[in-house]
């Protein structure tokens, strides 16, 4: 078992077959459960090897005493345990960088994401499929502004993007040596794994599920966690909003030519208007336009960088 906070990739020639991420913070409870019903799936599969790796992603509790436990019973059963709390993109990705398996699957350590799953899309992903996608269908326990947020961003992120990322889709699914191999060179601040996984390509399905019961305590991803994450998507794969700069720019000199106009034929038809006042609207309407157009460019720029990285 490790410590650190970004560890480098481990690449060893007596490759597992599967490996299991599974981000845990405050999770010494369901832990054991957890572990229990993953490794009797497993076995009971047939699987000829596998690996769980328990990232600890800087617990408050005895997570961390638990995973030492749980890999004293079966050494299958890895630990890896970050500085700090870094969250659960960076748990994954951390995950990721040490699994060795052939291929690795992500998934919570709530028992949400069923392990029942597992053996189909090991399935799948031997006749071909680079990716398995999990779609978690709606939970009716879940509240109702939480159900309509998420599906209004995923249009909202699929329409800015350029790319369709799936309702329901979740940090469930199964991805191949080579996929890993290339999200592991993104190293970027605003991790967005799920966007990132439909980015890179490769042969994709997807797997509908419905979500377990949670073995322990409630979820712990707020409304201000969703927020962020969704915010990190949007931004880490769109320029759409540095581009709307340029439309407001261009709408504004629009409505600013509009207003002189107006103020033109008040001023000179009707005399309807103070001293200097037709002067004075279309030069702050001008400059308004101006600087939008100035901002929007400047985007257009910016967007061409966060490309390029």
């Amino acid at each position: 078992m490790t410590g650190g906070s970004l560890p480098t990739p481990r690449v060893e020639s007596n490759r597992p077959a599967i490996s299991i991420v599974v981000p845990a913070y405050n999770e010494s409870a369901g832990l054991p459960p957890f572990v229990s019903v993953l490794s009797r799936t497993l076995d009971g599969a047939g699987l000829i090897s596998w690996e769980l790796l328990l990232v600890d992603d800087g617990s408050t509790d005895p997570t961390w005493a638990q995973i030492g436990a749980l890999n004293a019973a079966d050494p299958r059963v890895e630990g890896i345990r970050l500085s700090r709390n870094f969250g659960h993109q960076r748990a994954q990705w951390a995950g990721l960088a040490h699994a060795r398996g052939r291929a690795v699957i992500t998934m919570d350590a709530d028992l949400e994401h069923p392990p029942a799953l597992i053996p189909e899309m090991v399935r799948r992903w031997r006749e071909g499929d680079a990716v398995v996608q999990g779609i978690r269908a709606d939970d009716p326990d879940l509240p109702w502004h939480k159900r309509i947020t998420s599906r209004l961003f995923y249009r909202i992120y699929s329409l800015l993007s350029g790319q369709a990322l799936p309702p329901g889709s979740a940090d469930y699914r199964l991805i191949d040596r080579a996929v890993v191999q290339e999200l592991l060179q993104f190293r970027e601040e605003g991790l967005f794994l799920r966007g990132l996984v439909r980015w890179v390509g490769f042969r994709q399905s997807e797997i509908d599920f419905v979500p377990g019961h949670r073995t322990q305590g409630a979820s712990r991803f707020t409304t201000m966690r969703m927020l962020r994450l969704a915010w990190s998507g949007v931004s880490s794969f769109s320029v759409v909003p540095l581009r709307l700069a340029i439309f407001l720019g261009f709408a504004t000199a629009g409505a600013a030519f509009l207003e002189l106009v107006y103020a033109l034929v008040m001023r000179l038809g009707f005399h309807r208007t103070e001293a200097g006042w037709a002067s004075l609207i279309a030069v702050i309407s001008f400059l308004f336009g101006m600087l939008f157009i100035l901002l929007g460019i400047i985007g257009e720029y910016l967007g061409r960088v966060l490309s390029e990285v």
